[in-house]
């Protein structure tokens, strides 16, 4: 089953439910990967382009999440924490730190990479392998550690 599937199917048990944050959010995702196949020109999108509108709509929320968090506005935070963990159940399992930690050593030995001169090199490499599995400020962390 697609996501687009997916989320129909959930919407309607939402509706039936009456959970209206639920549905909200369900709506904001469909509508994200609608607006994307209409700017691509596509009917269907492929998975890895699903994978790249959820990653987006939840490094947004996590942005305002932070931004909320610093101005005070605790009933917004509790808003955006309500719909990340909505759109986190769309996205694909996360990379746990051991298996960031391998997949980090294993792409900084595939590039020769030496210094954080090649931090780039390194990320370019990486974040494909970790599409959706693991943030990227995460995955820049750990590769800036390993090449320190």
């Amino acid at each position: 089953m697609g996501l687009l599937e997916r989320l129909n199917e959930d919407m309607k048990q939402a509706m039936k439910n009456k959970e209206k944050e639920k549905l909200s959010v369900i709506r904001m995702l469909k509508a994200s990967l609608q607006n994307e196949a209409i700017k691509l020109k596509k009917d269907v999108l492929t998975e890895e382009e699903e994978l790249t509108i959820l990653s987006r709509e939840v490094k947004q929320r996590k942005d305002s999440l932070q931004e909320f968090k610093d101005a005070g506005r605790e009933d917004l935070v509790e808003k955006i924490q309500t719909e990340l963990t909505f759109v986190n159940i769309y996205m694909p399992e996360q990379l746990s730190d051991e298996e960031l930690d391998l997949i980090v050593k294993e792409t900084i030995q595939e590039v020769n990479a030496s210094s954080r001169a090649d931090i780039g090199k390194v990320m370019n490499s990486i974040m494909p392998k970790v599409k959706g599995k693991a943030d990227g400020a995460t995955v820049n962390k750990k590769v800036q550690q390993h090449l320190s």
